[in-house]
């Protein structure tokens, strides 16, 4: 079971937690004026790294607000929380 520490509650079990995707993706400044390949691109498609990942989590069955995670796509560790509109750790967390 993964544990995922959340910013407010500590550390629960994953079975509490909703993924929300990559984190930091910007949204087209005008959506309009982008052709149906630029929307399906911003829309579905996403780093899908090998190791450090950025990503959205929300506390669905807890506190129910959103925070992102440093999470390795390899070992599943979380190195680092933090709340939206801050910036990621660096790398050597």
């Amino acid at each position: 079971m993964l544990l995922i520490p959340c910013p407010w509650c500590g550390p629960r079990e994953q079975t509490e937690f909703s993924y929300g995707g990559e984190a930091h993706v910007v949204r087209p400044p005008d959506p309009d004026s982008l052709s149906d390949a630029q929307w399906a691109d911003y829309l579905f498609m996403r780093q899908n790294p090998r190791g450090r990942h950025l990503e959205q989590w929300v506390h669905t069955y807890g506190c129910r607000r959103w925070f992102n995670a440093v999470r390795d796509t390899v070992t599943y560790r979380i190195s680092a929380v933090y709340g939206p509109g801050e910036r990621a750790p660096d790398a050597g967390t």
